[in-house]
């Protein structure tokens, strides 16, 4: 049950059943750094990700638990916006975690934005390798949030859904404005073609 007890914990669910020991994955707002030592763990030794954050004190956050947890090594943190993803990455991924909102603990009007979470979704859904996921925390409750949620929705949704299967995730038993999971996963060749 605890796999189901809030969005991140869903989508660590998503990404545990995709992410392999190897893999090469993005955490494209790395915060605290949770879902980037949780990556870590999916991908081992040989595994490899690239964490985004504009925050200072959310890289030296994550880099403080990463080599806490001796896994600094297979990870690679950038100081920059998730926007910029596709310049940094530039070969194909397993999967792309995102985690909307603001950094716990820190300044709430330092928020991710419509605009340049769009521009990071259409960098990962280009990124992701066919069978690759992207799992997306969306938090629609505070100030910025409900039109970041929407751009996030609206985005998925005009998916080719040849091409990638979009799925929206909420409590029903919660408040609409609490955090739910938007799943994208990209098709393989297979499963393109059958939907041809």
């Amino acid at each position: 049950m605890d796999s189901f007890r809030n969005a991140v914990a869903l989508g660590h669910l998503f990404l545990r059943e995709r992410v392999r020991p190897g893999d090469r994955v993005v955490d494209a707002t790395c915060g605290n750094g949770h879902d980037t030592l949780f990556l870590a763990g999916l991908v081992g030794t040989e595994g490899k990700i690239f964490a985004f954050d504009v925050q200072a004190e959310a890289l030296a956050a994550t880099r403080q638990l990463l080599e806490e947890h001796h896994c600094l090594d297979r990870v690679q943190l950038f100081h920059v916006g998730h926007e910029e993803m596709a310049i940094h990455v530039t070969a194909p991924v397993r999967g792309v975690v995102f985690n909307l909102g603001y950094l716990p603990g820190s300044d709430k009007s330092c928020i991710t934005r419509p605009e340049t979470t769009r521009a990071a979704l259409e960098q990962a859904a280009d990124l992701i390798q066919p069978g690759g996921i992207l799992v997306a925390a969306v938090y629609p409750g505070h100030e910025g949030g409900g039109e970041e949620a929407a751009a996030v929705e609206q985005w998925a949704g005009l998916l080719a859904p040849q091409q990638y299967s979009a799925w929206c995730s909420r409590q029903i038993n919660r408040s609409s404005n609490a955090p739910y999971v938007v799943t994208v996963q990209k098709s393989t060749l297979k499963d393109s073609a059958r939907h041809a």
